[in-house]
């Protein structure tokens, strides 16, 4: 079950006020008032539901009398004609709600469907599949908790998370003099204890380098499988993997096979289409 926090409820608000800042005259002048019904979440295709307890949360801030009751918990997988949930009460304020709590719970179980297609390739394997920052704007947290719905797991929240240093850190840098390891020693050198230092690496030098000065994490960025394989081995002991780049759900299990720890899936949030689940209306 999704906690829907006052920062979700603010994010409903928005979406809500999208919809309806200046009314809806064609249920206001066509839906008596008066009018009551029942109406249930169907899911048309197989998938993996995330996000019912907020599509619900919706109904409730449009019409706090309305009735609901989830029969499909987030993480439970969906098959054609799946009921998920029933809402009750007034029709007109269901219809006024519909779409915009259709476009949340089909947005998040088009993630968690897809990263469970991820997460099932590269079964067998001591290997976690993890998200990015590449998140719809404002919708970071609900697309971080579909991923884990899912079966995946989560990077950093923020740059707040963590030191990651890329490519554009050590090209920065590289204009005061400084190369690969010493940006990561600067980085040592002034960080708490707390965080560790994670790098992104190109190519098996830069590895060699990034292990020398103690990064802790190692992203191995758009490397072909012979040389993540190597570099797996060279950072045995020394340091977690994680690859990235390219990670396409046909290539996904031959990454997971190079012995890498971590690969991270932008695709997961940015990528993913939307579940087909509908709202269908019983008065």
């Amino acid at each position: 079950m999704y906690q829907i926090t006052p920062e979700t409820e603010a994010l409903i608000d928005r979406a809500i006020n999208e919809d309806l800042s200046i009314g809806d005259p064609t249920t206001d002048l066509l839906i008596p008032p008066d009018l009551q019904g029942k109406a249930t979440f169907v899911s048309k295709v197989d998938g993996v539901l995330a996000g019912i307890d907020v599509a619900l949360a919706v109904f409730k801030r449009i019409d706090p009398s309305l009735e609901t009751r989830v029969l499909m918990e987030d993480g439970a997988l969906l098959k054609p004609n799946d009921l998920i949930a029933e809402v009750s009460g007034s029709v007109a304020s269901m219809l006024k709600a519909e779409r915009t709590a259709l476009n949340f719970v089909r947005r998040l179980s088009g993630i968690s469907t897809t990263t469970s297609e991820y997460v099932r390739e590269v079964q067998g394997n001591t290997v976690r599949i993890i998200d990015t920052r590449k998140t719809t704007p404002g919708l970071r947290t609900l697309e971080k908790y579909a991923i884990r719905a899912g079966g995946g797991h989560n990077h950093r929240q923020n740059l707040g998370d963590g030191i990651l240093i890329k490519d554009n850190h050590i090209e920065a840098l590289s204009k005061m003099g400084l190369g690969l390891g010493d940006v990561i020693r600067k980085a040592h050198d002034n960080k708490s204890h707390t965080i560790n230092v994670e790098v992104e690496v190109e190519d098996l030098s830069q590895v060699e380098e990034a292990l020398a000065a103690g990064a802790e994490i190692l992203l191995l960025d758009n490397m072909g499988l012979e040389d993540m394989t190597t570099a797996v081995k060279m950072c045995e002991g020394k340091a977690v993997t994680e690859a990235s780049g390219t990670i396409t759900l046909d290539r996904v299990k031959a990454v997971a096979e190079t012995g890498v720890d971590l690969i991270s899936v932008g695709a997961l949030t940015h990528s993913s289409d939307a579940l087909d689940i509908s709202l269908d209306l019983v008065t």
